[in-house]
């Protein structure tokens, strides 16, 4: 509880401060690069449920363009992501301005990843037990199948997470995270670029 309540956070804040510095380099030339790639903004901004709910914008690098079909609708993530989205997304160079999001206290280093607010409805009173703590640039499911695993199993994660959260648990995810991250493991669901969309439950 020590660690939960009074420790988690102000650490978080330090060490995404620490982390926004030493990457300024790698963010000015990803910055630069997907701002060429895109012809305008690189920057990706949606809002996202946070803790209990209450919703705040998250920052990513942009993969994706924004093309759609002849009614006006966006095509596929398959049809827009682009050859430099892929290296951003496989290499999770993508999630690197959410550190801005940790400074911010929005979200956390480690934490329940911040889904769509379309999902709030869908979810049952089990699976909404992942708001009770700040979303994470990275997780529990992230470490143990990421996009490549079914929701049900994703939830069971993120709740295992919010019920036996611990600096030594934090931890663990940490180093699980860089290992991931090197191998570019779990990217993509099975038939999808990124992850399908969770229709509720049955």
């Amino acid at each position: 509880m020590v660690y939960k309540n009074f420790i988690k956070s102000p650490l978080d804040r330090i060490i995404a401060l620490l982390g926004l510095l030493m990457a300024s380099p790698i963010l000015i030339v990803v910055t630069i690069i997907l701002a060429i790639d895109f012809k305008g903004n690189p920057f990706f901004k949606q809002k996202r449920p946070g803790k209990n709910e209450k919703i705040f914008s998250v920052l990513k690098f942009k993969t994706m363009n924004d093309k759609k079909d002849a009614k006006g609708n966006l095509l596929p993530d398959s049809d827009r992501i682009t050859s430099v989205g892929k290296f951003v997304r496989k290499s999770s160079l993508d999630e690197l301005p959410q550190l801005w999001n940790v400074l911010k206290g929005d979200m956390s280093l480690i934490g329940p990843r911040p889904l769509l607010i379309a999902y709030l409805p869908r979810y049952n009173e089990e699976q909404r037990k992942r708001h009770m703590v700040r979303p994470g640039i990275t997780g529990w499911a992230q470490v143990n199948g990421r996009n490549a695993i079914s929701w049900d199993k994703k939830f069971e994660y993120d709740i295992y997470y919010v019920k036996h959260m611990s600096f030594a648990l934090d931890l663990k995810i940490f180093f699980m995270t860089i290992q991931k991250v090197f191998k570019g493991a779990d990217i993509s669901a099975k038939n999808h670029a990124t992850m399908e969309t969770f229709m509720g439950n049955e």
